[in-house]
């Protein structure tokens, strides 16, 4: 039996479901969470019965990224506590990208910052028609850990949405830019999401690994993981030393909490909003 306290696992009719499972906080992608979607990343692809991996939250959204409360609380400094947390990070969403089996993000409310790369991730994304995605880390002075937008939408699209911080991305946007796979109904994600893997499951294992191998080569051939870490070190770079717009937002984090800092970091930026 697995004692997860941040996610749920089940696998079942050769498909395994990792469930991100703290509603309360819009299922914030802790340190904690991390190590155990590791875990049941591992326990999926080492099953010989799991064909497919379907990754969803549960409560009101997806996720809302990796957990700057936590952040806030633990107030991390220095290169090498910075290298550690920034390659937890990259590492667990690139499980999704380099898993041998077929992945599936089966998305629905928020979907930001992290949990947005992890979507990415995904081999498909399912996307319930009142989901919301965006990147808006530069907003308050952070950067991009898994700099997956550009290889995905291509480098113009992906800079106008990083730079402005855009975080209202709707799904019929999100579909329009190939951001996702599929839009469906409100409250139908999961069930697509299941119909889609259980299609792929009853095809041979051994063709569908192959295929994403191949397709996931002609990335690999460009130089898509060399480029990943190059981002990476980037984001240490700028993590690490910190940034005035990432310390004043913390600041008033700590002091006000995290709501207000939000209205903070948003105020800042009235009237010039580009979102889709």
């Amino acid at each position: 039996m697995n004692n997860f306290k941040s996610i749920l696992y089940t696998s079942e009719n050769n498909i395994a479901n990792i469930v991100l499972n703290r509603p309360e906080r819009l299922n914030a992608l802790d340190k904690a969470t991390l190590i155990e979607i590791n875990t049941a990343m591992d326990l999926a692809e080492h099953d010989e019965n799991v064909r497919v991996i379907v990754l969803s939250g549960s409560g009101r959204a997806f996720s809302s990224g990796f957990d700057l409360k936590a952040q806030m609380e633990a107030r991390p400094s220095g290169e090498q506590v910075w290298r550690e947390i920034l390659d937890l990070d990259f590492n667990t969403t690139m499980r999704f990208w380099n898993s041998r089996k077929p992945t599936i993000a089966a998305v629905h409310g928020a979907c930001m910052a992290g949990a947005f790369e992890f979507a990415l991730s995904c081999d498909i994304a399912i996307a319930s028609e009142e989901a919301i995605f965006g990147e808006p880390e530069l907003k308050f002075g952070a950067g991009i850990v898994t700099l997956l937008l550009p290889w995905i939408i291509g480098p113009k699209k992906a800079k106008d949405i990083i730079f402005t911080g855009q975080d209202r991305i709707d799904a019929a946007s999100a579909l329009q830019m190939g951001i996702v796979s599929r839009v469906v109904k409100t409250g139908s994600h999961i069930e697509v999401a299941m119909q889609v893997a259980k299609s792929i499951a009853l095809v041979d294992p051994m063709v569908v690994m192959g295929t994403k191998k191949a397709i996931n080569g002609s990335y690999e051939i460009q130089g898509i993981q060399k480029a990943l870490k190059l981002a990476l070190d980037i984001d240490h770079q700028i993590e690490s030393v910190g940034s005035p717009d990432k310390k004043a937002f913390m600041d008033i984090a700590r002091e006000r909490g995290m709501r207000e800092a939000i209205a903070w970091r948003d105020a800042r930026f009235e009237g010039t909003s580009l979102d889709e």
